[in-house]
């Protein structure tokens, strides 16, 4: 039976799954819920995850939400393969440290920053505080140079040494969202620009988990030569 994966592209989590399963040739079924519609709220999709969010798989009428959770099941169930999630203790123990990490040290400033700056006045029309963005884009920016020296800057090309793990990828997906508030990590850190490319390359599903995100971007950047 197929793995049923209910995501949104603009979801950074849905995307490292998106980009991941694509690229395993794995029996995929596709299931998309459109967050701005509202429809992760429906009858429907809340009996398949009564959190509301997503991304959520149904593997063989298994359901699991959460990236992380999700990840871990699949590579148990022999579906990730080891390259991408080590199966030897110590490698695995290092992938896990990161993305016990992300969670706080980089994703949590990220999204808020993406959040406070350009989905706030959508949902809410609410006009900017530009203090407060100043705020959360600092907390953003010392969040992104830990990631840059304490994670990349240790002499290895990728997070856990010298091959892309998922670790990697759930980094990279996450450093594409404040793009659409105005701020692109790779402008800014040349390190993250060269790593970040490299996770790009490796992985052959990832420009096209981006394609709304960059039309997103793309239309901001008419917009604002008007």
């Amino acid at each position: 039976m197929a793995i049923k994966l209910y995501y949104d592209l603009m979801s950074q989590p849905s995307r490292t799954l998106y980009i991941l399963l694509k690229s395993l040739n794995c029996n995929l079924e596709l299931k998309s819920v459109d967050l701005r519609k509202g429809e992760h709220y429906s009858e429907e999709f809340t009996k398949v995850n009564r959190m509301q969010r997503v991304p959520v798989i149904d593997h063989n009428g298994f359901v699991l939400s959460e990236s992380v959770a999700i990840v871990k099941y699949l590579s148990r169930e022999n579906i990730i393969p080891e390259n991408l999630y080590p199966r030897e203790s110590r490698l695995q123990a290092r992938v896990e440290e990161f993305l016990e990490w992300h969670h706080v040290g980089l994703r949590l400033h990220c999204a808020m920053y993406f959040r406070v700056k350009y989905m706030d006045p959508i949902l809410f029309g609410r006009k900017t505080d530009e203090r407060q963005i100043a705020s959360y884009e600092r907390r953003m920016v010392s969040a992104l140079e830990d990631f840059n020296s304490k994670w990349l800057g240790r002499g290895t090309p990728f997070i856990v040494g010298e091959s892309v793990t998922v670790a990697d990828l759930f980094a990279a997906t996450e450093l594409e969202q404040p793009r659409m508030a105005g701020y692109d990590p790779k402008e800014h850190f040349p390190v993250i620009a060269t790593w970040a490319q490299k996770v790009r390359e490796f992985f052959p599903h990832y420009d096209e988990a981006h394609v709304i995100l960059n039309k997103v971007i793309a239309k901001q950047s008419k917009t604002s030569k008007l």
